[in-house]
């Protein structure tokens, strides 16, 4: 009965994505991230949902009479540099089969994201995209905080299935991304009760991402709550709240839990963590051997290892963004990589400056800021697992260039002088 009602509910909304395609990118989102049809048990749990959704609402672009105008800024011309540069490694990739396959996957998600930058282009929009997408991987954080507390924290939360983040720690990266999304909700919410409802929904999402026994996410939720609080307007009892439902958590978890972090510190000691540092080795290596283009797309297999690594036959994934740019794309992918993440910031810097005595903008600020922490969180957690080439960090981006466009034509319309030193 839910596949037949999920997959009525979807037909119904096709024409609706097709006359109005910035439904079609909420639609893609929720299908994208939660993976709801993952949730059914026939025939609906194998259907192409996102398939469907992102010929529905590319069809939508041609019949939609909205002004169609992508308002490019220097984080998104770095971003378009990225998806040619990774483009052209795949013509001299090692891996030909795979680079294709990881390449074709790659645009498909790009293509529907360059997408949100026609079509969302006001206030009201944004918030809607931010809520489907903090929802949509949210779910699964406020269902693995209940499952954990209910279990008393002695199970892994793992992500949906046949996914980017099935896995706990890719879902728990992915948690770690939206916690901030999930706290600009809270903060421009003026309903109590859903203010309240965020409030919970964050605790819980807190728990999963502890709950999901990742080290490196352990590191990466430190170090965005860290920027949360120093961002945070009420320091003392930001801190004092942060540090008491961390205590809590803690005093929660399993013995289990506190071994398994324990492990950081011995990480020589660990065949896992000397597994990722000979990938992050041959990363390097293949990088030294051809800095221009790298590997190409899925250059980590062990053919390449027995050239590459250290030790031949230790064959791991990238297990780091960073090495997974490196490896697969030279080192000037990783520095457009590097570049863009380095713009996002920028530019959320820039929102902050010109919107800071706005009360008008006082929701782009706000925006800014978390979407800033939001990278943070991806660019410390993202050290350890490779993501490269996950949707969300996209989407983060393209919302930031949106939020820019967005504040520099309310300064545009208000004279503010302060807009003759808009980035390019």
């Amino acid at each position: 009965m839910r596949d037949y009602g999920l997959l009525g509910l979807f037909f119904l909304s096709i024409p609706v994505m097709v006359a109005r395609p910035f439904i079609g990118i909420l639609i893609w989102s929720w299908f994208n991230y939660m993976n709801p049809h993952r949730l059914t048990y026939g025939i609906a749990y194998s259907f192409d949902f996102v398939m469907i959704t992102a010929v529905a609402t590319m069809i939508g672009v041609f019949f939609s009479k909205e002004p169609k105008k992508l308002n490019l800024d220097g984080l998104a011309y770095a971003w378009i540099a990225f998806i040619f540069w990774v483009s052209f490694t795949t013509f001299f990739a090692f891996n030909e089969e795979g680079a294709i396959f990881e390449w074709t996957r790659m645009m498909k998600t790009q293509v529907l994201i360059v997408l949100t930058l026609l079509f969302v282009t006001s206030r009201e929009r944004v918030n809607m995209l931010v809520w489907v997408i903090a929802l949509s991987i949210g779910f699964y954080g406020i269902k693995g905080g209940l499952f954990t507390i209910l279990t008393g924290g002695a199970f892994r939360v793992w992500g949906p299935i046949g996914s980017f983040i099935e896995g706990n720690n890719e879902l728990a990266l992915a948690l770690i991304m939206i916690l901030p999304l999930m706290r600009y909700l809270h903060i421009v919410q003026e309903n109590p009760k859903i203010r309240m409802a965020l409030l919970f929904s964050m605790g819980f999402v807190v728990i999963a991402i502890i709950a999901s026994y990742s080290r490196g996410a352990f590191l990466a939720a430190g170090t965005m709550l860290l920027f949360i609080w120093w961002k945070s307007s009420k320091k003392v009892l930001t801190g004092g709240i942060l540090i008491a439902v961390m205590m809590a958590v803690l005093a929660f978890m399993p013995a289990e839990w506190f071994d398994r972090m324990s492990t950081i510190e011995e990480y020589e000691e660990d065949r896992s963590a000397m597994g990722r540092i000979n990938a992050w080795n041959f990363a390097y290596n293949l990088a030294v051997d051809r800095p221009i283009i790298g590997g190409g797309f899925n250059a980590f297999i062990p053919d390449l290892f027995l050239v590459y690594a250290p030790v031949p036959t230790d064959y791991h994934d990238a297990h780091s963004i960073y090495f997974e740019v490196l490896g697969e794309h030279g080192f000037v992918g990783l520095f457009i990589f590097l570049l863009m993440g380095f713009l996002v910031l920028y530019t959320g810097n820039w929102i902050k400056i010109r919107t800071k005595n706005n009360k008008k903008l006082l929701w782009a600020k706000n925006l800014a800021e978390m979407l800033q922490v939001s990278f943070i969180g991806y660019a410390v957690g993202g050290a350890f697992l490779g993501l490269a080439y996950y949707d969300l960090p996209y989407h983060i981006m393209s919302i930031m260039i949106i939020t820019h466009h967005l504040v520099k034509k309310e300064l545009t319309n208000t004279n503010d002088p302060d807009n003759n030193r808009y980035h390019r």
